[in-house]
């Protein structure tokens, strides 16, 4: 995560003794496991994905929602189930994230599930599209207390920013933006935080410069730069991978073929702070694992606190702190990649 000073002092002013004790508690618990080799776990989430939806209206290349590629059902999480889990959460919970797959403004319940969470002080994030944000929408998400929008840019003309957000449109993004700015300003309110996420690619990556001129002038409070997850990085078929080295996931190994350029050592800060609860309630271990393959538990059959400290989350845990390299969604992960920006 990244954060400036504005937004951290935010952040802090929503953590309570209990939320600071127990992040303690998950971080110990995961150096313990991480040298020991011995999977423990102390606490309870630090963080927590909540997917508001699976469907999308975007048909981005390397997205299993774009693609309509899941084997999971599509589907919307269901305000009343959603604040179960949090009622049973939220004194540890320190930060919620409304996104894992699909478009959260998709699912009509999203601002008031996301107004429900902020009643308890939990710093709240999303990631968007931008494509519903009329102004309605922005009046509303900046009353529901939302901290930190994620607007996803990936480009700053609408040839360039089509090729990958395919179907979308650059001018609805802008005055997204814009009315998110625009009601910050109206409703006197320092949230929610917004961020330009720029996802670094072939075609993209000489408009770095550009966006940021571009966040700038709209009063966008800070540009990220992301590195772009390509399933078949070896061939490439959509031509992604960026040429500056920096901005990649991938490097030419000693072969000339591509290879992944992260960190798949024996550990994973994510299994410890960071689950994600799909739309129907089955807990999986982090935001790789896409299509829900790795299935941990549901909260359909059993409470949250019970199913942290379950053995399917004993067990996989286990895993990543013996062979890592061997699990299929750590293969591609952004852990361990570093960009600059």
């Amino acid at each position: 995560m990244q954060w400036n000073t504005r937004d951290s002092m935010n952040f802090l002013s929503k953590l309570t003794f209990t939320r600071a004790a127990n992040a303690f508690k998950v971080y110990a618990s995961y150096l313990y496991s991480k040298y020991t080799k011995k999977p423990v776990q102390w606490g309870y989430p630090v963080s927590i994905s909540f997917e508001p939806t699976t469907s999308c209206n975007l048909r981005c290349p390397e997205c299993p929602s774009g693609l309509r590629a899941f084997t999971r059902p599509t589907g919307m999480l269901e305000k009343n189930f959603f604040k179960e889990t949090i009622d049973q959460l939220y004194q540890e919970l320190s930060y919620l994230v409304f996104y894992f797959q699909g478009e959260p403004y998709l699912n009509p319940e999203f601002l008031e599930m996301v107004k429900y969470a902020s009643s308890k002080k939990i710093y709240t994030a999303t990631s968007t599209n931008a494509h519903y944000l009329t102004d309605a929408a922005a009046k509303k998400t900046v009353e529901s207390g939302l901290d930190r929008l994620i607007i996803s840019i990936d480009g700053t003309t609408q040839e360039t920013y089509k090729q990958y957000r395919v179907g979308g449109n650059l001018e609805k993004v802008l005055a997204g933006a814009a009315n998110i700015v625009r009601w910050k300003k109206e409703l006197k309110s320092k949230t929610p935080f917004i961020i330009f996420q720029f996802l670094v690619v072939r075609h993209n990556e000489h408009q770095i410069e550009d966006v940021k001129r571009l966040a700038k002038e709209i009063g966008v409070d800070q540009v990220r730069l992301k590195t772009a997850q390509v399933y078949d990085y070896e061939n490439d078929p959509n031509n992604l991978i960026p040429a500056n080295k920096k901005y990649s996931r991938y490097k030419k190994n000693k072969e000339g073929k591509m290879a992944f350029n992260g960190n798949n050592a024996n550990h994973c800060w994510r299994l410890w702070n960071d689950p994600v609860i799909t739309w129907d309630g089955t807990v999986v271990p982090c935001c790789f694992d896409k299509d829900a393959q790795h299935k941990l538990g549901s909260l359909r059959q059993q409470p949250f606190k019970e199913l942290w400290h379950n053995k399917e989350f004993k067990n996989f845990r286990s895993q990543v702190l013996q062979s890592r390299q061997n699990i299929d969604i750590c293969a591609n992960c952004s852990e361990g990649v570093k960009v600059w920006g």
